[in-house]
Formats: structure tokens, sequence, C-alpha cells
């Protein structure tokens, strides 16, 4: 049996953060749900998930310190979609600086997400 690709999601939304597992679990990944970007990078260190979603904006952690932590701490080539509502361009120009591959604007469309994650993941 093929083992199950990995995704952490760190999205403090938890409506949002339903939604998306329950989008992705459907396309045959397993997904690991963390509520900010400290639980993320918990995940991240613990789990080797072949793919990172990450919200911009979130406690104690943000998604871009997420992002710079993996690159720059972890040196990780792991794929990092990161999504936002504050569609500001400065915040998305430093997700890419940083190393993300792929960003979305919230709301997010779960069939688009689908489509990127799997591109990602190729």
């Amino acid at each position: 049996m093929i083992a199950k690709k990995k995704i952490v999601l760190a999205e403090d939304n938890s409506v949002l953060s339903l939604l998306l597992k329950f989008r992705l679990e459907k396309d045959g990944y397993e997904l690991l749900i963390a509520k900010n970007g400290k639980e993320a990078i918990e995940f991240i260190e613990t789990e080797n998930p072949d793919l990172i979603l990450t919200d911009v904006m979130m406690d104690y952690v943000s998604g871009l310190e997420v992002i710079s932590f993996v690159r720059n701490k972890l040196n990780s080539k792991t794929p990092i979609l990161v999504f936002s509502s504050s569609g500001q361009e400065e915040m998305v120009l430093n997700a890419f600086n940083l190393g993300a591959n792929d960003f979305m604007s919230k709301p997010l469309s779960p069939i688009e997400l689908s489509i990127r994650v799997r591109r990602l993941l190729l």
C-alpha cells in the first residue's frame, strides 16, 4: 500500500480548517491541523510533511515565520502554499521572498486548492 502524502495545515479559523481537511482527506491526503504557527512548527519538526499549507496571519507565530523557519532553520525544500485574506501585495511578496511556492487569496476555493495541492505534490 502506498503511504498517504502528509500535509500540515496551519489555520486559526476552525471552520475553514475543517472544510479544507474534509476536502483534502477526500482527495486521499493525511492532514495534520495546527491552530497557530507554533503548533505548525511542532508538526513540521516531528512529522516531516510532504506539503505545508499556512495562513499568513496567525497567533504566536505568523505564516511568514513558519516559511522562514522551514527554509532557513530546517533548510527544507518542502513545498509551501500560503493563503491570506489581507490580499496585501507586500505580504505576498514577502512570502515568496522567504521561499513560499504558491499563494492563494481568501476566501479559498476548495476545488482550486485541491488542484494546487496536487500540482505541488507531483
